[in-house]
Protein backbone atom coordinates (compact mmCIF):
# COMPACT_ATOMS: atom_id res chain seq x y z
CA UNK A 1 0.00 0.00 0.00
CA UNK A 2 1.03 3.59 -0.44
CA UNK A 3 1.48 5.19 2.94
CA UNK A 4 1.95 8.72 1.75
CA UNK A 5 -0.23 10.82 -0.53
CA UNK A 6 1.37 11.28 -3.95
CA UNK A 7 1.47 15.20 -3.51
CA UNK A 8 6.41 8.70 2.50
CA UNK A 9 12.92 5.28 7.60
CA UNK A 10 14.99 9.81 7.86
CA UNK A 11 17.70 11.19 10.00
CA UNK A 12 18.89 14.39 11.55
CA UNK A 13 21.96 16.16 10.27
CA UNK A 14 23.91 15.59 13.46
CA UNK A 15 25.59 12.17 13.59
CA UNK A 16 25.21 10.73 17.09
CA UNK A 17 27.78 8.47 18.71
CA UNK A 18 26.71 4.89 19.27
CA UNK A 19 27.51 4.75 22.93
CA UNK A 20 25.61 4.23 26.15
CA UNK A 21 22.09 3.06 26.75
CA UNK A 22 19.64 5.89 26.32
CA UNK A 23 16.71 6.69 28.50
CA UNK A 24 13.48 8.18 27.49
CA UNK A 25 10.03 9.00 28.58
CA UNK A 26 6.98 8.80 26.37
CA UNK A 27 3.72 9.47 28.15
CA UNK A 28 5.60 8.88 31.36
CA UNK A 29 6.29 5.22 30.65
CA UNK A 30 9.89 5.11 29.46
CA UNK A 31 12.79 4.73 31.85
CA UNK A 32 15.25 7.58 32.31
CA UNK A 33 17.92 5.48 33.97
CA UNK A 34 20.28 5.33 31.02
CA UNK A 35 21.47 1.88 32.05
CA UNK A 36 21.76 -1.15 29.83
CA UNK A 37 20.37 -4.60 30.45
CA UNK A 38 21.42 -6.47 33.56
CA UNK A 39 23.62 -9.55 33.29
CA UNK A 40 21.83 -11.20 36.22
CA UNK A 41 19.11 -13.82 35.91
CA UNK A 42 16.08 -12.69 33.89
CA UNK A 43 13.25 -10.99 35.72
CA UNK A 44 9.63 -11.97 35.25
CA UNK A 45 6.96 -9.49 34.13
CA UNK A 46 3.22 -9.78 33.66
CA UNK A 47 2.15 -12.91 31.82
CA UNK A 48 5.35 -14.73 32.74
CA UNK A 49 7.43 -12.79 30.22
CA UNK A 50 11.14 -13.05 31.00
CA UNK A 51 13.06 -9.76 30.84
CA UNK A 52 16.81 -9.19 30.91
CA UNK A 53 16.54 -6.49 33.61
CA UNK A 54 14.03 -6.19 36.48
CA UNK A 55 11.26 -3.67 35.95
CA UNK A 56 12.39 -2.79 32.42
CA UNK A 57 11.58 -3.68 28.85
CA UNK A 58 15.00 -3.10 27.30
CA UNK A 59 14.88 -1.99 23.68
CA UNK A 60 17.79 -2.06 21.24
CA UNK A 61 17.73 0.59 18.52
CA UNK A 62 20.12 2.50 16.28
CA UNK A 63 20.11 6.29 16.59
CA UNK A 64 19.28 8.57 14.99
CA UNK A 65 16.35 7.38 12.89
CA UNK A 66 13.56 9.95 13.06
CA UNK A 67 10.61 9.77 12.95
CA UNK A 68 10.94 6.27 14.39
CA UNK A 69 13.49 7.06 17.11
CA UNK A 70 15.75 10.04 17.78
CA UNK A 71 16.73 12.44 20.54
CA UNK A 72 14.60 15.51 21.10
CA UNK A 73 15.96 18.87 22.25
CA UNK A 74 16.09 17.69 25.86
CA UNK A 75 18.03 14.54 25.00
CA UNK A 76 15.13 12.10 25.40
CA UNK A 77 14.59 9.44 22.76
CA UNK A 78 11.23 9.86 21.07
CA UNK A 79 9.47 8.60 17.98
CA UNK A 80 6.86 6.32 16.47
CA UNK A 81 8.64 3.08 17.42
CA UNK A 82 9.26 4.40 20.90
CA UNK A 83 5.58 5.06 21.47
CA UNK A 84 4.58 1.65 20.11
CA UNK A 85 6.98 -0.18 22.42
CA UNK A 86 5.87 1.98 25.35
CA UNK A 87 2.46 0.37 24.89
CA UNK A 88 4.09 -3.04 25.26
CA UNK A 89 5.95 -1.95 28.38
CA UNK A 90 2.72 -0.63 29.89
CA UNK A 91 1.00 -3.95 29.20
CA UNK A 92 3.84 -5.74 30.99
CA UNK A 93 3.72 -3.36 33.94
CA UNK A 94 7.30 -2.10 33.41
CA UNK A 95 9.08 0.86 31.84
CA UNK A 96 10.98 0.99 28.57
CA UNK A 97 14.75 1.44 28.64
CA UNK A 98 16.51 2.15 25.33
CA UNK A 99 19.97 0.98 24.31
CA UNK A 100 21.66 2.57 21.27
CA UNK A 101 23.61 -0.11 19.43
CA UNK A 102 25.11 -0.87 16.03
CA UNK A 103 22.43 -1.90 13.54
CA UNK A 104 24.40 -4.95 12.38
CA UNK A 105 24.20 -6.33 15.94
CA UNK A 106 20.45 -5.80 15.87
CA UNK A 107 19.57 -7.27 12.49
CA UNK A 108 21.86 -10.28 12.95
CA UNK A 109 20.32 -11.16 16.31
CA UNK A 110 23.59 -10.82 18.28
CA UNK A 111 22.28 -8.13 20.64
CA UNK A 112 19.17 -10.11 21.56
CA UNK A 113 21.06 -13.40 21.87
CA UNK A 114 23.59 -11.75 24.20
CA UNK A 115 20.75 -10.44 26.42
CA UNK A 116 21.61 -6.81 25.71
CA UNK A 117 17.91 -6.21 25.18
CA UNK A 118 14.50 -7.85 25.08
CA UNK A 119 13.18 -6.33 21.86
CA UNK A 120 14.61 -4.61 18.81
CA UNK A 121 12.75 -1.56 17.49
CA UNK A 122 14.67 0.20 14.76
CA UNK A 123 12.37 0.85 11.82
CA UNK A 124 13.55 -2.59 10.74
CA UNK A 125 12.35 -4.30 7.59
CA UNK A 126 11.28 -7.93 7.84
CA UNK A 127 13.41 -9.96 5.43
CA UNK A 128 13.93 -13.71 4.94
CA UNK A 129 17.58 -13.40 5.98
CA UNK A 130 16.76 -11.54 9.19
CA UNK A 131 14.03 -14.06 10.03
CA UNK A 132 16.75 -16.70 10.29
CA UNK A 133 18.16 -14.86 13.31
CA UNK A 134 15.13 -13.09 14.78
CA UNK A 135 11.44 -13.66 15.46
CA UNK A 136 9.41 -10.74 14.14
CA UNK A 137 6.14 -9.26 15.28
CA UNK A 138 3.21 -8.78 12.95
CA UNK A 139 4.02 -6.03 10.44
CA UNK A 140 3.26 -2.53 11.68
CA UNK A 141 4.49 -0.31 8.82
CA UNK A 142 4.92 -0.61 5.04
CA UNK A 143 8.32 0.23 3.58
CA UNK A 144 8.82 2.82 0.86
CA UNK A 145 12.30 4.11 0.03
CA UNK A 146 13.03 7.67 -1.03
CA UNK A 147 15.67 8.96 -3.45
CA UNK A 148 17.26 12.31 -2.55
CA UNK A 149 19.30 14.48 -4.91
CA UNK A 150 20.19 18.11 -5.42
CA UNK A 151 17.25 20.15 -6.59
CA UNK A 152 16.74 20.01 -10.33
CA UNK A 153 19.05 17.03 -10.87
CA UNK A 154 16.32 15.23 -12.78
CA UNK A 155 16.89 11.75 -11.36
CA UNK A 156 13.51 10.09 -10.75
CA UNK A 157 14.83 6.54 -10.41
CA UNK A 158 17.94 4.44 -9.90
CA UNK A 159 18.13 3.49 -13.54
CA UNK A 160 18.64 7.16 -14.38
CA UNK A 161 21.19 7.52 -11.60
CA UNK A 162 23.15 4.59 -13.02
CA UNK A 163 22.97 5.95 -16.57
CA UNK A 164 24.26 9.33 -15.39
CA UNK A 165 27.05 7.70 -13.40
CA UNK A 166 25.95 9.27 -10.13
CA UNK A 167 27.53 8.16 -6.87
CA UNK A 168 24.93 6.74 -4.49
CA UNK A 169 25.00 6.60 -0.68
CA UNK A 170 23.08 4.24 1.62
CA UNK A 171 23.04 3.31 5.27
CA UNK A 172 25.12 0.18 5.86
CA UNK A 173 23.27 -3.09 6.24
CA UNK A 174 19.88 -1.79 5.15
CA UNK A 175 17.38 -2.63 2.43
CA UNK A 176 18.53 0.53 0.63
CA UNK A 177 21.85 -1.22 0.05
CA UNK A 178 20.01 -4.30 -1.20
CA UNK A 179 18.02 -2.16 -3.64
CA UNK A 180 21.13 -0.44 -4.98
CA UNK A 181 22.87 -3.78 -5.53
CA UNK A 182 19.82 -5.13 -7.36
CA UNK A 183 20.19 -2.26 -9.84
CA UNK A 184 23.89 -2.92 -10.37
CA UNK A 185 24.94 0.13 -8.35
CA UNK A 186 27.99 -0.03 -6.08
CA UNK A 187 26.77 2.23 -3.32
CA UNK A 188 28.90 3.90 -0.67
CA UNK A 189 27.89 2.78 2.83
CA UNK A 190 27.56 5.03 5.88
CA UNK A 191 27.11 3.86 9.46
CA UNK A 192 23.99 5.83 10.35
CA UNK A 193 21.45 8.17 8.85
CA UNK A 194 23.10 11.28 10.17
CA UNK A 195 26.36 10.41 8.42
CA UNK A 196 24.42 9.55 5.28
CA UNK A 197 22.82 12.98 5.10
CA UNK A 198 26.14 14.68 5.83
CA UNK A 199 27.70 12.72 2.97
CA UNK A 200 25.10 14.13 0.60
CA UNK A 201 25.52 17.67 1.90
CA UNK A 202 29.32 17.52 1.71
CA UNK A 203 29.33 16.19 -1.85
CA UNK A 204 30.67 12.73 -1.04
CA UNK A 205 27.72 11.28 -2.96
CA UNK A 206 25.28 12.63 -5.56
CA UNK A 207 22.22 10.72 -4.36
CA UNK A 208 21.12 8.88 -1.24
CA UNK A 209 18.53 6.16 -0.74
CA UNK A 210 16.72 6.18 2.59
CA UNK A 211 13.39 5.14 4.08
CA UNK A 212 10.78 7.64 3.03
CA UNK A 213 9.58 8.78 6.49
CA UNK A 214 13.20 9.62 7.29
CA UNK A 215 13.52 11.63 4.09
CA UNK A 216 10.30 13.49 4.89
CA UNK A 217 11.75 14.35 8.29
CA UNK A 218 14.92 15.64 6.61
CA UNK A 219 12.87 17.87 4.37
CA UNK A 220 11.38 19.65 7.38
CA UNK A 221 14.76 21.34 7.83
CA UNK A 222 15.17 24.50 5.70
CA UNK A 223 18.89 23.88 5.08
CA UNK A 224 17.99 20.52 3.53
CA UNK A 225 14.81 21.34 1.63
CA UNK A 226 16.33 24.50 0.14
CA UNK A 227 19.05 22.54 -1.64
CA UNK A 228 17.76 18.96 -1.99
CA UNK A 229 14.59 17.22 -3.08
CA UNK A 230 12.80 13.91 -2.90
CA UNK A 231 13.34 12.96 -6.53
CA UNK A 232 11.69 9.54 -6.49
CA UNK A 233 9.95 6.88 -4.43
CA UNK A 234 10.40 3.11 -4.50
CA UNK A 235 7.68 0.98 -2.85
CA UNK A 236 9.45 -2.24 -1.89
CA UNK A 237 6.32 -4.14 -0.79
CA UNK A 238 8.22 -5.06 2.37
CA UNK A 239 7.13 -4.22 5.92
CA UNK A 240 8.67 -3.24 9.24
CA UNK A 241 8.43 -5.39 12.35
CA UNK A 242 9.66 -5.44 15.93
CA UNK A 243 11.96 -8.35 16.75
CA UNK A 244 12.72 -10.61 19.70
CA UNK A 245 15.20 -13.41 20.33
CA UNK A 246 14.41 -16.63 18.50
CA UNK A 247 11.92 -18.64 20.53
CA UNK A 248 10.72 -15.80 22.78
CA UNK A 249 7.06 -16.54 22.07
CA UNK A 250 5.76 -15.03 25.33
CA UNK A 251 7.09 -11.55 24.63
CA UNK A 252 6.19 -11.75 20.95
CA UNK A 253 2.60 -12.52 21.92
CA UNK A 254 2.39 -9.39 24.10
CA UNK A 255 3.90 -7.23 21.34
CA UNK A 256 1.37 -8.50 18.81
CA UNK A 257 -1.48 -7.98 21.24
CA UNK A 258 -0.35 -4.40 21.91
CA UNK A 259 -0.09 -3.65 18.19
CA UNK A 260 -3.53 -5.12 17.51
CA UNK A 261 -5.08 -3.03 20.29
CA UNK A 262 -3.34 0.14 19.05
CA UNK A 263 -4.64 -0.43 15.53
CA UNK A 264 -8.18 -1.21 16.67
CA UNK A 265 -8.56 1.69 19.10
CA UNK A 266 -7.02 4.32 16.81
CA UNK A 267 -3.76 4.80 18.72
CA UNK A 268 -1.69 3.61 15.75
CA UNK A 269 -3.36 6.14 13.46
CA UNK A 270 -2.95 8.94 15.99
CA UNK A 271 0.75 8.22 16.44
CA UNK A 272 1.23 7.92 12.69
CA UNK A 273 -0.26 11.35 12.11
CA UNK A 274 1.89 12.84 14.88
CA UNK A 275 5.20 11.40 13.72
CA UNK A 276 4.75 11.16 9.96
CA UNK A 277 2.97 14.47 9.51
CA UNK A 278 0.23 12.99 7.31
CA UNK A 279 -2.79 10.76 7.63
CA UNK A 280 -2.18 7.13 6.65
CA UNK A 281 -3.86 6.00 3.45
CA UNK A 282 -4.42 2.56 5.00
CA UNK A 283 -3.52 0.88 8.28
CA UNK A 284 -2.05 -2.55 8.93
CA UNK A 285 -4.39 -5.39 9.78
CA UNK A 286 -4.58 -6.09 13.52
CA UNK A 287 -4.16 -9.78 12.75
CA UNK A 288 -1.77 -9.53 9.77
Amino acid sequence: MALWPRTRRGYTTGALALTAALALSACGSTSQTGTSASSSAPATAAGGVQLVAPGKLTTCTNLPYPPFQSKDASGKVVGFDVDMIDLVAKKLGVTQDIVDIDFDSIKGGAALSAAKCDVAAAGMTITPDRKQHLDFSNPYFDEVLGLVTKKGAGVPDLETAKTKGLSVGVQAGTTSLTLAKSKGIEAKEFKDSGKLLLALQSGQVDMVIQDLPVVVDWMKKPNVSSAYELSGQVPTHAQYGFAVKKGNAALLKVINESLAEAIKDGTWTKEYQEWMGAAPVTTPSPAS
